[in-house]
Parts: structure tokens; C-alpha cells; sequence
């Protein structure tokens, strides 16, 4: 959420920033500053006649001392209309600041003054691109029928269990998913993350500390009983470690991994580019999140890129790296690099991770501060990454390296899987 106070001291730069972002409300700026205006000056009028009944009160204990009476009683008769004001003013001021939060919410972060414009993913930036693109075979397959030929994962169970969307891995499939799980937290353990065991279940206030609700709800599986709702990410419960907490400087960056599901009902769409792996309502991943000094948070987002960058790269997968346009980021984020890998059977480039710098949005909502070398408070910068999402990684492991022998594990992962081959 942006602070109000620089809304009001930045009007024409919050219009721009949002221009770049394509937000279609930009009324809302000059509103909320109207709202601001009426709230402090409210507040202003509340703590006048506030200031005034307590003189009184004080000068009615003082003439009662002095046995003046009549003079204290003649006084006490004002004191009941500045009660009675004040308690005006308070409800005023109660109503004025519930309107003006609730359009404070419908912001979307201001986006970093290197995100490019655009309106789609065609608009993306590529920052770079590494790795050859493997050349298969005319009889190369898909990773969905290379799961069916070797009994790596059953789609249609799934569709009997649960619905669409809920594969069911088995025998080596499962073993893989289970081997790039421990590689990867094994990899952030050792770039100094530690590791986390978090619910897969949130509160109300949890999504909208991280900027889910009220942005996400139709994309979040909702526990109507209990008014919870199912992680999409395990940045949702990890960042919120740190909801209403105060940091020392010196704790900073804190780094915090780890591996849940996560729960996605956006997945809805037909066609080949969401088929078999390539989009699920449920999946695992292993999410990277720092808490990190204002002053440090954009090296910290170069150091993350990198750190996913390196997971691609010791698995032998070509990958590029994209600087998401205003049109195509997320609602918190100040800037966000996706990586995505090539799928040599589909031809076709899978997104598998997002890193994010979300500055002060989600603190501000968490109340997640730190103590500065003067003594003061002020709000942590926040960011997070997949590192990575397993669905997409295992389709292009699996297609990438196919062979007439079947297919070749990376070396990376063989102490993990006990296997080098799936055949």
C-alpha cells in the first residue's frame, strides 16, 4: 500500500508511475489527497476542542479549589458542547479515514523508473539470454506423453481425484519431484537462506499484507467455514513471519526458504499451451524471501536474479531472463524479472520464476519496520522469488533431455534422484 503522505507531496510522479502501469483509476490519486486534506484537518479541529476541554477541565479543578463555585459551575456548562463536538469530529474523522483506506487499497504499487510501458507479454524486456536450444528428433515428444510412455505422471488420475489440473506423480516422477525439491533448498541454504515449514492455509489479514486481497481473490481457493484461504505462493505466509514486527538494522537482510503446494484456481484456459505440466491449479515450489534496508533492496533483487539464474544453469537448461512491462507486472511489485526456459519439443518459451522487489508496499500493510541508526522507525523493503516452480522445470528436464535411450537426469540432481537415467 503507498503511503498517503507521498501520494500528497509526489501527485505528478504517482500519475506518471501509474500511466506506466496502465491504471485505469487515476482519479483516485486527486481523491485521496482530498480525503488526506479533510482527514487532517479534522483531526486538526478534533485536537483544538480537545485542547480546549482539557484547559477547562483543568481551570474548573482550579476555581473548585478556590471555593469559587459558581465561577466553576458557569464553566462546566461549556465543557458538555466540547464533548459532544469532539465526539463529532471523532465520527467524522472515523467515517474519512475508512473511505479514504478503502480507496488507498485499490492502488497498485508505483513501478520502478526502469520498467519499460507496455500492455502485454509481447511488451516484456529481454535482459538476456543464456544456454543453446537443444535440437531434437521430428519424433521428440512432448513432456505429457513422455510421462505417459515412461509412467512418470497420470493426468487423468488426477482428473478422478480432484478435478483438472491435479496431476499425480509416480514411481521415478515422483522421485524427481522430490529430488528437485531438496536440490533447490539445498541450494538456497547455501546462498544463506534458512529454511522455513509455513501453513498452506492464510487469514484474511495475511493475503492482504502480501497485496493478494483485495487484488486476488477470484485466483485464491477459498475455506468459507473457517475464512481462510489456500496459499497461491509460499511468499503469502513467509513474508507474513514478519507481519507487526520491528527489525534492528543490523538484521538485515533477513533471508527465509521454503517448499509448500500451491493452490491456483486462475488455471482455466484450453489449448496445447496449457496442457499436461504447462499450467496447474496445484504445484510445488520453493520460494527465496528477503527482508531487506531501502538502500540495499535493488542489488538484493540482482542477487536473487542471479541465484535462480544459477539453479537454471547447473540443471543444463537454456533460459532467458525478462523485465516485465507496466501492462504485464503484478499489483505490488515496483519491478519483477521473469526467467523462462526453452521447451525444445513445444517450442516455446515456459515462464518458471518471478523475482520481485516489492519496496515498501507490503510493509506498509505488515506494519514490518526497522530501527535505523538514529533510533527511528522506518518501513523494510520486501522481495521474493520462485526458485523454483517445479512444473515447468520437470517438462523441460524432461523434454529437453530425452534420447533413444530415454531420458538423461542431470548430474546436478543424480545424488538426489539415485538414478541417472528414466527408462
Amino acid at each position: 500500500m503507498l503511503q498517503v503522505s507521498y501520494i500528497r507531496e509526489n501527485r505528478e510522479q504517482v500519475l506518471e508511475r501509474l500511466a506506466v502501469k496502465n491504471f485505469k483509476q487515476p482519479q483516485l490519486v486527486d481523491e485521496i489527497i482530498q480525503l488526506d486534506e479533510k482527514r487532517r484537518l479534522t483531526q486538526t479541529q478534533m485536537d483544538s476542542v480537545s485542547s480546549q476541554a482539557n484547559a477547562a477541565a483543568k481551570q474548573i479543578g482550579e476555581l473548585m479549589r478556590a471555593g469559587k463555585k459558581e465561577d466553576a459551575e458557569a464553566l462546566k456548562a461549556n465543557t458538555g458542547a466540547w464533548k459532544s463536538e469532539v465526539q463529532t469530529l471523532g465520527e467524522q474523522l472515523a467515517v474519512t479515514e475508512e473511505e479514504l483506506y478503502q480507496k488507498l487499497v485499490l492502488l497498485p504499487n508505483l513501478p520502478h523508473s526502469s520498467v519499460p510501458k507496455g500492455l502485454t507479454p509481447e511488451d516484456n524486456e529481454v535482459v538476456l539470454e543464456n544456454g543453446d536450444k537443444p535440437a531434437l528428433p521430428e519424433s521428440a515428444l512432448p513432456h505429457w506423453d513422455l510421462a505417459a510412455k515412461y509412467s512418470l505422471i497420470d493426468f487423468e488420475l488426477g482428473v478422478k481425484i480432484t478435478g483438472a489440473g491435479f496431476p499425480v506423480y509416480k514411481n521415478k516422477g515422483a522421485k524427481l519431484q522430490r529430488a528437485l525439491i531438496n536440490f533447490f533448498i539445498d541450494e538456497a541454504e547455501k546462498a544463506g537462506y534458512s529454511e522455513v515449514s509455513v501453513p498452506l492455509m492464510v487469514n484474511e489479514a495475511s493475503g492482504f499484507g502480501t497485496s493478494q486481497l483485495p487484488d486476488k481473490e477470484g485466483q485464491m481457493y477459498f475455506v468459507g467455514l473457517d475464512n481462510l484461504y489456500l496459499i497461491p505462493t509460499a511468499e503469502v505466509p513467509i513474508t507474513n513471519l514478519y507481519r507487526d514486527v520491528i527489525l534492528r538494522a543490523d538484521e538485515l537482510p533477513v533471508k527465509n526458504c521454503g517448499h509448500t503446494p500451491c493452490f491456483r484456481r486462475e488455471a482455466g484456459s484450453y489449448g496445447s499451451h496449457v496442457r499436461g505440466l504447462n499450467r496447474l491449479h496445484q504445484f510445488d515450489k520453493v520460494e527465496i524471501v528477503q527482508v531487506a534496508h531501502p538502500d540495499k533492496s535493488y542489488e538484493i533483487l540482482e542477487q536473487m536474479s542471479a541465484h535462480v539464474q544459477g539453479l537454471l544453469q547447473k540443471l543444463g537448461l537454456p533460459y532467458r531472463v525478462l523485465r516485465l512491462c507496466g501492462g504485464d507486472m503484478g499489483f505490488g511489485s515496483a519491478l519483477t524479472y521473469d526467467m523462462e526456459t526453452w521447451s525444445a519439443a513445444q517450442q516455446r518459451w515456459l515462464e518458471v520464476s518471478s523475482v520481485s522487489n516489492f519496496e515498501t508496499f507490503q510493509s506498509n500493510r505488515l506494519k514490518l519496520r526497522f530501527r535505523n541508526a538514529e533510533g527511528k522507525t522506518q518501513l523494510a523493503h520486501t522481495l521474493n522469488g520462485s526458485a523454483l516452480a517445479l512444473p515447468r522445470i520437470v517438462a523441460t528436464l524432461l523434454e529437453n533431455n530425452q534420447t533413444e535411450k530415454g531420458i538423461k537426469i542431470p548430474e546436478v540432481l543424480v545424488p538426489y534422484t539415485k538414478f541417472e537415467w528414466i527408462d
